[in-house]
């Protein structure tokens, strides 16, 4: 069979770039090797929310008796968690009805056929031996866990083991602490788990603004997570007659032990390049993705990649827009350059995290540029909810009052940053955000609480903006010296 496009992988990337070849008046043909949906659906975003929203209520029912609610404390039954699990991501199936749209539109499906392989730069061959053709391809594989050698690692467990867990284990080791490390020793302590997160950087969520990193650090301990970041290496897990198992590390060239009952590794997301047989594509790799420049195009001319398998920002939403630009570029000729820049993400931690743009530090080594920090103790709406950990850091740069970057820690954080985001995406002054007229009380007022803190700053407006605009009396350092001195 012969097509004008062949997109591999039935994830949000692939079915974005076949929906928009199909749009753009190509015979077009989807290759899934297993279930539609990808890892988003199936083993990521999805269940970890589900995850989350119970960890949710668990913290929820902590309140009761401060709202006047008496209750006896909820029991975590986690057959029937997971069982929830499964049937939110079934009703998201149900509710997408991925083939059956791809199909409205006139789209090929080939799905649930196993893996497939390149054959030469233009043939595919499925598992069953059937052989397909293609003048241009989009790869859109995606990717999994990565897992790590060393003696003993067949006792870890990935993010993709816990949905089959018979029970929650005692206490838990998680490797890794970046944005899925985070999240699962978060909610397993909200479950009750005994945690350990290690990290081999200075600090979690590296790639995060620093006062992020420090603030989840420290909400995390307070939670009871042992933090330890700054580990050199894992050594090896040993079983254990009383724990189960004890995982062995090194830190500042001193070899340590941790007793524990389970280990699970987040160390990062490999590509799934190796079973396509790229080589008889002439599509170059790098470690286990594919290489493509900012038209997403591959080494091959005619063959494009979107999505995890580039080892870019590997986010649903930035694999849907890759494939747009991709789709567009194949079939109407290299055009669009692809640079993501204004992505919104975060987390569904306890409190949760939210960021875009740049750091303090990445704004800081490229401008003159203004920081407000906003803690959430000042917001009234935390304040009636009994939430106020957080804060909302807001970077303006000082020529232009162009908004170059917000992060937010706290409740609803993922949801609050994606106002900075249309705000930046929108081209902004701070001024004009200070300007909104933002519902009250929202978290999301927060944003509007940082944009009029650096436009005082910038002497643009009056001290106090009315009643949205007050907020707790401070005394400064430098007040506090007179004060003694007096």
């Amino acid at each position: 069979m012969q097509f004008d496009m062949m997109i591999i992988g039935g994830g949000p990337a692939g079915v974005s770039a076949a929906l928009r070849a199909r749009e753009l008046g190509a015979t077009v043909a989807l290759i899934e090797r297993g279930q539609m949906g990808g890892t988003c659906t199936n083993d990521g975003c999805v269940p970890t929310r589900v995850l989350a929203k119970t960890a949710r209520l668990v913290r929820d029912a902590r309140q009761f008796q401060t709202y006047g609610l008496l209750a006896e404390p909820p029991q975590l039954d986690f057959t029937r968690v997971l069982a929830r699990v499964r049937q939110v991501v079934t009703q998201i199936h149900e509710k997408k009805q991925v083939i059956d749209h791809l199909a409205q539109a006139g789209v090929t499906v080939f799905a649930d056929v196993g893996t497939a392989h390149f054959v030469d730069p233009h043939t595919l061959a499925l598992a069953d031996g059937t052989t397909l053709q293609a003048k241009n391809f989009i790869i859109c594989a995606g990717g999994h866990a990565r897992r790590l050698e060393f003696p003993g690692s067949e006792h870890t467990l990935t993010h993709s083991d816990v949905w089959s867990l018979p029970a929650l284990p005692r206490s838990v080791v998680v490797v890794g602490g970046a944005a899925t490390g985070c999240q699962l020793a978060s909610i397993l302590s909200d479950f009750g788990v005994e945690v350990w997160l290690l990290d081999t950087a200075a600090r979690i969520l590296p790639a995060e603004d620093e006062l992020v990193s420090q603030t989840m650090t420290r909400r995390f301990q307070l939670q009871g997570i042992r933090v330890i970041p700054g580990i050199e290496a894992i050594k090896a897990i040993v079983p254990d007659a009383k724990f189960g198992l004890r995982l062995h590390y090194t830190q500042h060239g001193e070899e340590r032990n941790i007793p524990i009952a389970s280990v699970i590794m987040a160390v990062g997301w490999v590509g799934n390049a190796e079973q396509l047989n790229l080589a008889a594509a002439q599509v170059e790799t790098e470690r286990s993705y594919i290489k493509v420049n900012d038209a997403l195009q591959t080494s091959a001319p005619h063959i494009y990649a979107a999505g995890d398998i580039t080892g870019r920002m590997m986010l649903v939403q930035t694999g849907s827009q890759d494939a747009h630009v991709a789709a567009e570029n194949a079939i109407l000729g290299v055009a669009q350059q692809r640079r993501s820049e204004i992505v919104p993400h975060g987390g569904f931690t306890d409190p949760e995290y939210g960021s875009v743009g740049l750091t303090e530090q990445q704004a800081r080594d490229l401008s003159d540029c203004i920081v407000a920090e906003v803690p959430y103790t000042d917001l009234d709406r935390a304040v009636v909810d009994g939430r106020t950990e957080g804060f909302c850091k807001l970077i303006v740069d000082r020529e232009t009052h162009q908004i170059l970057g917000g992060h937010v820690v706290g409740e609803q954080a993922v949801e609050v940053v994606q106002l900075l985001a249309a705000g930046i995406a929108a081209g902004l002054r701070v001024e004009q955000l200070a300007d909104l007229e933002l519902a009250y009380p929202t978290f999301t007022a927060i944003v509007g609480s940082a944009a009029r803190q650096i436009v005082r700053e910038l002497n643009l407006q009056p001290a106090v903006h009315g009643w949205r605009g007050l907020r707790p009396i401070r005394i400064l350092p430098e007040e506090e010296e007179i004060q003694d001195a007096a």
